[in-house]
Formats: C-alpha cells, structure tokens, sequence
C-alpha cells in the first residue's frame, strides 16, 4: 500500500520539473509499483498529419515509468534511463494516458512495463523502460 506520505512527496519532488510542467502531466493514480497519468496532445508539438508525436509518447512513458518507480523506492531514490524500447502501434490524435507497472526493483537496475492508450481506449503504444539506480549526488553542471 502505497502512503499518502510518499504520494505527497512525488507530487512535490516532480513539481518543478519542466517537462512535467510544461506537458502537464496529470497524475491519476498511484499505488505501490504503479502510475498511472494524463499527458495532454498540444498541438504545437504534433508529428505527421497532425499525430500525437512519437517522441513525446517515448518521453511521456520515460517519465511515468521513473515515478511508478518512485512509488516503491521514493522520490529521493537517484535513478537514469539506461534503455528504452518502444513500439507505437496506432496514432493518436488525442490525449493519452501512460500506464507505468513496475517489473522489478533490482539492486541496480529496475524494469517498467508502460502502456499508453488515446482517449478513446485505443491502445497506441507500448514500451519497456529501464532504470538505473544510481548512488552519491547528481551533479547538474558541465563537467
């Protein structure tokens, strides 16, 4: 069972980060293992012939797979993408949602199995994201 505790500090460590703000990100749910979100089609961002763009879909799985993560280890747990792998299988023209179940939290690596259906229920991709955990602070300057 996931508590509320940790939700609040998922919701509060992803809060300032840009790309969440600026997709908009709409957490739906959070269990133990588990997130599921909303991330809304802006049509600025549009792929050929006016499709959600596949990038944004990778990206959109990307970062919902970290925080189902997080559900089980915490938002303090320091993790980067090491592999992803996705299939689009039908475009969508509308707003997704990222379905993100862990598969395993590992000693260094945690696999995530994510699922993203278009507002009509249309199953339109689906992906498996693998995270490293990483140990000691993340510097964020240039080397």
């Amino acid at each position: 069972m996931l508590s509320e505790e940790r939700k609040a500090a998922i919701l509060r460590h992803i809060a300032p980060i840009p790309v969440v703000r600026n997709l908009r990100f709409r957490i739906e749910s959070m269990e133990e293992g588990r997130c599921r979100a909303v991330v809304p089609k802006d049509n600025r961002f549009d792929g050929a012939y006016g499709a959600y763009h596949g990038g944004l879909l990778a990206m959109a799985a990307d970062s919902i797979a970290c925080l189902a993560i997080w559900t089980m280890l915490g938002p303090e747990a320091l993790l980067t993408t090491c592999d992803l792998h996705i299939r689009f299988l039908a475009p969508s023209f509308t707003d997704v949602t990222v379905d993100a179940q862990v598969i395993k939290i590992g000693k260094t690596l945690c696999p995530v199995e994510v699922n993203v259906h278009d507002a009509e229920g249309t199953h339109v991709a689906v992906a498996q994201v693998t995270y490293f955990r990483l140990e000691g602070p993340v510097k964020n300057e240039p080397a």
